[in-house]
């Protein structure tokens, strides 16, 4: 049976399951154009979604972060980022961040992708900048603790790929996406 990517599920119902300071959880009453119906939950995104940076020093080295992560009581290696504030453009966001987690700002931001989070559970988005030409600027951020900062050589890819801490599949896909395109096609 072919399926029509054209005609999206009629949604029947919504109704809130649950609520949180970061989460809103729903369930979907949906009706599919065969006439089969089921129900969904999905985590509602804030709408304004979030970003991810790239930071390099020169054309092979790049700058990440390791910070503690309460969904795996970890700490893990990956990019700068952060959610969009309320009437922020994704590049600002993008240049905020970076001031605020490794105390460079960006001359120039290029966008690389956006990327969805789960799509089948939750309304995501993240656009991926690499940024360039970085100078010292420190803004306060929201972190409980100063981040720890490591250099990396795009060149040394592998060797990233294969830490135990560098596991985000986020920051996997900006570091192949960049790799691919390189840093002066990105």
């Amino acid at each position: 049976m072919k399926i029509n990517k054209n005609v999206l599920p009629s949604i029947n119902q919504r109704t809130p399951v649950a609520k949180s300071r970061l989460f809103a959880i729903e369930q979907i009453d949906l009706t599919f154009s065969n006439g089969q119906q089921r129900e969904y939950e999905r985590m509602m995104g804030s709408g304004r979604g979030a970003v991810m940076v790239v930071p390099m020093l020169d054309d092979d080295t790049m700058l990440l972060v390791r910070e503690y992560c309460a969904g795996t009581h970890s700490y893990e290696l990956g990019f700068p980022k952060g959610l969009i504030d309320a009437g922020e453009q994704a590049d600002i966001a993008a240049n905020r961040e970076l001031q605020e987690e490794i105390g460079f700002g960006a001359r120039t931001l290029t966008h690389l992708h956006q990327v969805r989070i789960a799509p089948a559970f939750f309304d995501a988005k993240m656009e991926i900048f690499v940024a360039t030409e970085l100078y010292a600027s420190k803004l306060e951020g929201d972190e409980p603790e100063p981040m720890e900062i490591v250099e990396w050589k795009l060149s040394d890819y592998k060797s990233l790929l294969a830490q135990e801490d560098f596991n985000e599949a986020r920051s996997i896909v900006a570091l192949m996406m960049l790799r691919d395109k390189g840093v002066n096609n990105a």
